[in-house]
């Protein structure tokens, strides 16, 4: 059993970074949820706990102490940046070695193929959340709020499933997940429609857009995976 500890950064009365009319404990809230929707809907032998579903405030001490009584073996913690920039960017504990920085260059790899931002880099920095969590831990950075581009991608369900979607990814891809048996999946490559995959495996177009959480606006994207049966 793989245990998971999720962290949407910031809640409560602690709304992290603000910009553009929305507030960084909304979107990352939004998306560890919508990680942990995906990852129980669609993996076996998958245990998450979260520091938070609400909007509330653990303190970071509360974080680190509810992952290391339950013995996690991952820590991931979801934040958006401010600042003036623009991208993705994630951190680990300065100085660790493998296997924290090999889980992060493929988390960090799979997140990029979805997430529409430009590359800031894996870094590291001394953050409460990877320095007092037991196990190894990953901190990233999706967008910047202050930045009108990022932040119009923040306000698109159809983004923050493209996230959360590239971190399940690289979380499946870093230990060995396993697809629970039914459902299928479908890898997009340049030409595929959501038409087209409706025809291919015979749902309709309405199904592969409620499984996916594609809103009317949506855009599939290659390397997306999408439930298509």
């Amino acid at each position: 059993m793989f245990k998971l500890f999720l962290d949407p950064g910031h809640g409560g009365t602690d709304s992290g970074a603000v910009g553009n009319g929305i507030m960084e404990k909304n979107i990352t809230l939004q998306i560890a949820l919508k990680i942990r929707d995906i990852l129980s809907a669609e993996y076996s032998d998958v245990s998450i706990l979260m520091s938070r579903t609400a909007d509330t405030f653990p303190s970071l001490s509360d974080r680190t102490n509810a992952a290391n009584s339950w013995g996690a073996d991952y820590f991931l913690s979801i934040h958006i940046n401010a600042g003036g920039g623009t991208g993705f960017e994630s951190y680990v504990y300065p100085g660790v070695g493998a296997p924290t920085t090999t889980y992060q260059s493929t988390i960090h790899s799979e997140v990029m193929k979805l997430n529409q931002l430009t590359d800031r880099g894996k870094k590291q920095s001394d953050l409460h959340v990877l320095r007092e969590s037991n196990m190894p831990a990953l901190l990233t950075e999706n967008g910047f709020i202050d930045n009108g581009n990022d932040a119009a991608k923040m306000q698109s369900a159809t983004w923050i499933e493209n996230v959360a979607r590239g971190h399940v990814n690289g979380l499946a891809s870093t230990f060995n997940l396993q697809k629970k048996s039914g459902a299928v999946y479908h890898t997009v490559v340049s030409g595929d429609t959501v038409y087209s995959l409706s025809r291919q495996y015979g749902s309709t177009i309405d199904q592969i857009k409620t499984w996916n959480n594609l809103d009317d606006n949506y855009t599939i994207y290659v390397g997306q995976v999408l439930r298509v049966k």
